[in-house]
């Protein structure tokens, strides 16, 4: 049995969940937004009350595949329409900064010119002083998207660690040249 598919997801006050059977389909919508997603026929998905569960039809191994997947699809989604996911990235090195104009974040990274970054619809990005950009969004998966594709912009490099890196990342450093002898 899946530790995880068995787990019943509490939906807070202020959410509901929309499940279609026929078209397969489950809508979750919240103070955050709203938030679709297909399931395959190997599930049901089931609500009663403000309980959603979520059983397999079969025991197939397809089947027990999807039970755990759904099951954490739908409560990531009740989840980040009620209280939203978020990302934090650090950037580090001399003369690099970030700031938002309008729906551009403006990224200084040590290129010839500064990188635009137009921010995705359904999340928003915020820039605390000049050094830390905060990703939110009701969206799991596309507020993890868009942290990584920041992030790939310039990544932390081992020596110094000048770059972007995620907030609570450890960046394993090396030692440079010792000199010639």
């Amino acid at each position: 049995m899946s530790r995880i598919g068995i787990l019943p997801i509490e939906v807070p006050n202020g959410v509901t969940v929309d499940i279609d059977e026929k078209a397969y389909t489950v809508t979750v919508k919240g103070p955050k937004g709203e938030l679709s997603e297909k399931f395959r026929p190997e599930v049901s998905i089931l609500q009663s009350d403000n309980v959603i569960s979520v059983e397999r039809n079969s025991e197939t191994k397809k089947a027990r595949g999807f039970h755990g997947l759904y099951r954490k699809l739908v409560s990531n989604m009740v989840h980040g329409v009620s209280q939203g996911f978020q990302i934090s990235l650090v950037i580090n090195g001399v003369g690099y900064r970030a700031e938002m104009n309008k729906d551009v974040l403006i990224l200084n990274l040590g290129f010839s010119n500064p990188i635009e970054f137009p921010v995705p619809d359904g999340l928003t990005i915020t820039c605390e002083g000049t050094n830390k950009v905060i990703v939110e969004g009701a969206d799991k998966q596309k507020v993890g998207q868009t942290a990584a594709e920041i992030r790939s912009i310039r990544p932390p490099e081992p020596y110094k660690g000048k770059g972007v890196k995620y907030e609570e990342e450890l960046i394993s450093r090396k030692i440079g040249k010792t000199g010639v002898k």
